[in-house]
């Protein structure tokens, strides 16, 4: 296991994987309370790249 990918994937119950948007801590002043809020929820992890995080988790 990577222990990257372990830190910023998450498998749910059914298998799905779920990560965090990108740009959510770094130089958030600039940004429009709009853009932050966005960024909030998790995502689906893309089904390109699925097969790639799971050969690493």
């Amino acid at each position: 296991m990577r222990k990257t990918v372990g830190k910023r994937i998450k498998v749910t119950k059914t298998g799905k994987l779920i990560r965090r948007k990108m740009s959510q801590s770094h130089f958030r002043a600039k940004k429009s309370g709009k853009a932050i809020r966005a960024k909030r929820p998790a995502v689906k992890v893309s089904k390109v790249d699925i097969k790639t995080f799971k050969k690493y988790l």
